[in-house]
């Protein structure tokens, strides 16, 4: 089930940074998606419990409004995540922004929502990760952003755009 934005606007930054564009000139949410899409990894940042960041690149796959990313417990980003939960992830890019922000979940029910697609799209994008018909579960992390930021350094900060999502 894809969520779509509740809403749309422009991002708010200091006068100094020039001016907005006006709502014509808002980025399109598909435009987001396309590139979550193809994204070949993701930064992913966690707040450590020292309350410092961590910034870190994970494999993962956008499927149906969300972002399914795993990894081993025994590293720092996914203790982090344990303790809490809070992330931001942006695309790698020289060109645009794209930064997501919400709340992690850890997902543990082969039966989730999420776990038959997000198999399906990680054995597709990342095939070097399965051996021959595997389809075990594999416990993983998901994010449906609650807030989602982008603009194209062309012609900044017209179309910044940031969306809110709906708490489901």
């Amino acid at each position: 089930m894809a969520r779509e934005p509740s809403s749309a606007r422009a991002v708010r930054f200091p006068a100094g940074y020039g001016t907005p564009g006006g709502p014509d000139s808002l980025l399109p949410w598909g435009y987001v998606e396309e590139r979550l899409r193809a994204a070949s990894n993701y930064w992913i940042t966690t707040v450590g419990p020292d309350a410092r960041p961590h910034a870190r690149p994970v494999d993962g796959v956008w499927v149906d409004g969300a972002l399914c990313f795993g990894g081993s417990p025994g590293t720092r980003w996914v203790r982090n995540l344990m303790a809490n939960p809070s992330l931001s992830v942006n695309l790698s890019s020289e060109a645009e922004a794209i930064i997501l922000e919400g709340t992690a979940e850890y997902v543990t029910d082969s039966s989730h929502p999420l776990a038959a697609p997000s198999m399906a799209a990680s054995k597709e994008k990342y095939p070097q990760y399965f051996s021959g018909s595997e389809s075990s579960f594999r416990p993983f992390w998901t994010l449906r952003p609650t807030t989602a930021f982008a603009w194209t350094l062309e012609g900044f900060p017209r179309g910044a755009t940031r969306w809110r999502f709906e708490n489901r």
